[in-house]
């Protein structure tokens, strides 16, 4: 082709890998990580939630997990939406995300609602174990867009 390029938007998927340092300094890294992923394909799916949620998958495999080793995060873009992943090596499941909270959190405290968050603000979320740990996910769907238009 001479001097023009054309990008296509990818029709079946897009996704990135990042390996992490196991510290707090990988919460703003993988939020930006996800805004520019969503962005560079022009994306659907929400990119303020899937930020928040990245930031609190990202915050607890820091502060949670044993070790200090990397965390890997893993984002996933579907046409039907995204899914974000972050990879520790702690085996342990992630306190409450697949399991009814039977408490609320305090609301003087400054932690405790990463998960609640997670587990309200996406389409399903879990985690698998990996064979050197365990991968925490969330997914959140497409957005219409008729609806990204009128936000």
């Amino acid at each position: 082709m001479n001097g023009l390029t054309v990008h296509e938007r990818p029709a079946e998927s897009a996704s990135w890998r990042i390996a992490l340092p196991h510290t707090t300094a990988a919460v703003p890294v993988a939020r930006a990580l996800v805004r520019t992923a969503l962005a560079e394909v022009e994306h659907t799916a929400c990119s303020d939630t899937a930020e928040l949620l990245t930031a609190e998958l990202v915050a607890n495999a820091v502060e949670h997990t044993a070790g200090r080793g990397p965390i890997e995060l893993v984002v996933e873009l579907l046409p039907t939406g995204c899914q974000v992943e972050v990879h520790d090596a702690d085996p342990a499941p992630p306190g409450h995300l697949t399991r009814p909270v039977i408490e609320v959190p305090d609301p003087w405290q400054e932690d405790g609602r990463g998960l609640l968050l997670i587990r309200a603000l996406s389409s399903s979320c879990g985690h698998r174990p990996t064979p050197s740990g365990k991968a925490v996910w969330f997914r959140l769907p497409a957005v219409p867009a008729q609806r990204r238009r009128s936000a």
